[in-house]
């Protein structure tokens, strides 16, 4: 229960609640303008989902990692800081294992003739398709919308296929994508978010779409530069506990202080939203919207080796795997220069409820041993190993982003996804309608969100 206590008074115009992407991106933008703001961060670092820790001399990302070609927003913005990347490491022969523990090698992302390959691609081209259809800026025109919305991605995979092997690799893009089963995703939400990247391959694939490259700094690198230029306007380890808002204003308590200004942006995940203390009440509609956006369920995995010893082996390091272990995609994310090998394994959705039942050893072992099956005995000796279960962070509560639920888009999706609640403004990955869940999409909406308020403003929208 929120107590009023004695409380410090902070006069501002902007108050943005989350230090993530899209809370910085909107700091930024209001700083261009010049408009005077607060940024209040829970943690004790900026970056929110994407999380650049150094260990074992290396930048290892905990969360989001990667940048595409058409990430516009994310390159601007590595540019303007002087944040260099490096292509994907993707030469060698890539990895399937199946369920019944053969190990498959390939060059490319899949076998041209592995188990329900074809079927495989028949099904994610009709998405393809019907993804073309969908209006990302305003969802609810989309043809078919409601009817898409009414059904799960589960429910369409098995009114075209009753193969396994299909169903397998259907409900392992899902997990990859939105850390999320088939069952439990609104085929309406693929479909808007594989329109919003512009195609399924660009979700799926490494060179020339989604995990093209990586940062040199690490994927926090960008966000440390702008939080170094706004200095000290940003304030970590200042968890909100409740805004009252009203047509004069919002005021915005932390423990020991209150903001107030005349407009705030939240930038939050779904579920941290609901946990502030809203006065008045957010309206159905935006609490509808965030009730049926939970977070996805994924944990990563990092093992650090001498090496990339299975480059020698003329293996990429990256592979999928259909099989009972815990991981289900692996990367090679050793640093630009090799001087160390690093593996990155993710563990998505079911999985991850298993797995995150087991003690500390007994986790890691899991993990370790699928990584043996897609690099050989050696990865069982890591010098190091570290992992990150989202699920249990105290401010994302889950990762990488939140996904909607049937039902959820046409119920709530109108006046509950990003429209203002009269001078609170919404901001989040999940609000964007170009490269939504990823960090270009929190960027764009980030920058969305301070325009809203910069017009709102009468004396920056006159200037």
């Amino acid at each position: 229960m929120w107590e009023q206590t004695e409380m410090n008074r902070v006069e501002t115009e902007v108050v943005i609640v989350g230090g993530g992407y899209a809370g910085l991106a909107a700091a930024l933008q209001l700083h261009d303008r010049d408009v005077d703001f607060a940024l209040l961060e829970a943690a004790d670092r900026v970056g929110g989902r994407v999380h650049t820790e150094s260990r074992s001399g290396l930048r290892l990302d905990h969360g989001g990692q990667w940048i595409g070609p058409t990430q516009t927003r994310l390159h601007a913005l590595a540019t303007r800081f002087g944040c260099a990347t490096f292509p994907t490491w993707e030469t060698g022969k890539h990895i399937e294992v199946w369920h019944d523990g053969a190990t498959v090698p390939c060059l490319g992302a899949a076998p041209a003739d592995g188990p329900g390959i074809a079927a495989y691609t028949h099904i994610t081209e009709a998405l393809d398709t019907l993804a073309r259809t969908v209006d990302t800026t305003e969802p609810w025109r989309t043809p078919g919308f409601a009817e898409h919305d009414a059904q799960t991605a589960q429910s369409y995979f098995r009114a075209h296929t009753d193969d396994p092997d299909v169903l397998r690799r259907l409900a392992l893009a899902v997990q990859g994508v939105w850390c999320a089963e088939p069952y439990e995703i609104s085929l309406f939400h693929v479909l808007f978010y594989v329109a919003a990247a512009g195609g399924w391959e660009q979700l799926m694939e490494t060179g020339g779409c989604a995990q093209d490259s990586r940062f040199v700094t690490g994927a926090a690198g960008p966000a440390r530069a702008v939080a170094e230029l706004l200095g000290d306007r940003i304030r970590l380890g200042a968890g909100v506990r409740r805004i009252e808002h009203d047509t004069g204003g919002v005021r915005v308590h932390t423990a020991d202080t209150v903001y107030e200004a005349r407009r705030a942006v939240v930038a939050l995940p779904p579920p941290a939203v609901r946990a502030l203390d809203f006065a008045p009440a957010l309206p159905i509609s935006r609490e509808g919207w965030l009730s049926h956006s939970p977070m996805g369920r994924v944990a990563k995995v990092h093992a650090v080796y001498d090496t990339p010893f299975w480059r020698e082996a003329g293996l990429s390091g990256i592979a999928t795997l259909y099989d009972d272990g815990p991981l289900g995609v692996v990367f090679d994310n050793s640093p630009a220069d090799a001087a160390h090998g690093v593996l990155v394994g993710f563990v998505y959705g079911d999985r991850l409820s298993d797995w995150s039942r087991l003690d500390d050893t007994g986790r890691r072992e899991a993990a370790l041993a699928s990584l043996t099956r897609v690099v050989g005995d050696a990865a069982a000796r890591p010098l190091d190993y570290t992992e990150k279960n989202w699920s249990k962070d105290p401010h994302a509560r889950g990762g990488y982003e939140a996904y909607v639920t049937p039902g959820g888009w046409t119920g709530y999706a109108r006046h509950g996804w990003r429209a203002p609640t009269g001078t609170l403004h919404w901001a989040g990955t999940e609000t964007a309608s170009v490269w939504n869940g990823y960090i270009d999409g929190a960027l764009s909406s980030g920058i969305r969100a301070a325009d809203e308020v910069i017009t709102s403003l009468p004396a920056q929208a006159e200037g």
